[in-house]
């Protein structure tokens, strides 16, 4: 739970990492007597923590070279609820940009996380009515996200099949036949993959045009390519040479791919799983 908090916060799997050992080294320096609940204090500490950071984070998104992207996780292991599985979504994580920490915070401890507001409260150390207030700002900022039209996970797999294969045979017309007329690619290199897309890209001929395009550059390269669920969506991961050289996710409706993330900046790709 305290990492499943601190990556929704941070939208990072290190940092996420990092804190939770931070909240383990405090938790055992702590005085019993300190510690009425675990979870109350474990939580607190994971929060605040989060909260200071994603201040200092803020400041160097805002120089961030081109689109900003959570960190990819792998989630071969579902969460237990919908409402978990949806808030670890790129479209969702995407969406809690726009809150300040501490209404992130808030938000995402009772939206996400059930916790009561008199928790809320002792957590960010204000009152109850100003932590209902937080929550209620938040909702109008992040809006009710679009019902996601789930795909059979056959299906959403065999759109992932046909995608790969249409960008190594260099099959153009096969590629638009799979993306929405409407598709948008989110791609996030940070400036440092040449070629990477400065900007979103949108509608199916474009997005597959730069498909491809990729997929020239690389040609010369060896190249693996493992499917796998991230963020609760299906998506694979690209390598070169046994290492991560990109993830992609797939937003897939209507037996359509309606939306691609694609993170191939590689200070984000290293909590990835190896090839095996």
């Amino acid at each position: 739970m305290l990492f499943s908090l601190a990556y929704r916060m941070l939208g990072s799997v290190m940092d996420a990492e990092d804190l939770v050992q931070e909240a383990y080294l405090r938790w055992e320096a702590a005085e019993e007597t300190d510690v009425r609940s675990p979870r109350a204090y474990l939580s607190t500490i994971i929060t605040r923590l989060a909260i200071n950071q994603l201040r200092a984070a803020r400041t160097k998104r805002e120089t961030y070279v081109g689109p900003w992207l959570p960190e990819p996780l792998v989630t071969e292991d579902p969460p237990d609820t919908v409402e978990l599985a949806e808030s670890l979504s790129m479209a969702f994580l995407l969406l809690l940009e726009r809150l300040g920490p501490v209404e992130r915070a808030a938000y995402l401890l009772h939206e996400v996380f059930d916790f009561e507001y008199a928790e809320i409260a002792r957590v960010l150390d204000k009152t109850e009515a100003n932590c209902r207030q937080l929550v209620a700002r938040a909702r109008k900022r992040v809006g009710s996200p679009h019902a996601r039209f789930e795909a059979d996970p056959a299906q959403a797999k065999r759109l992932v099949e046909k995608f790969t294969e249409a960008s190594f045979a260099g099959d153009l017309e096969g590629l638009i036949a799979l993306l929405a007329e409407d598709i948008t690619l989110w791609g996030d290199g940070g400036g440092k993959v040449p070629g990477a897309a400065m900007r979103p890209v949108h509608g199916a001929s474009s997005v597959a045009r730069l498909a491809l395009g990729v997929m020239r550059r690389l040609a010369p390269q060896e190249i693996v390519v493992r499917p796998t669920e991230i963020n609760g969506q299906p998506g694979f991961v690209a390598y070169v040479s046994g290492r991560p050289l990109s993830a992609l996710i797939f937003d897939i409706r209507a037996r359509q791919i309606q939306t691609i993330y694609a993170i191939g900046n590689p200070d984000k790709l290293q909590s990835l799983p190896l090839p095996s």
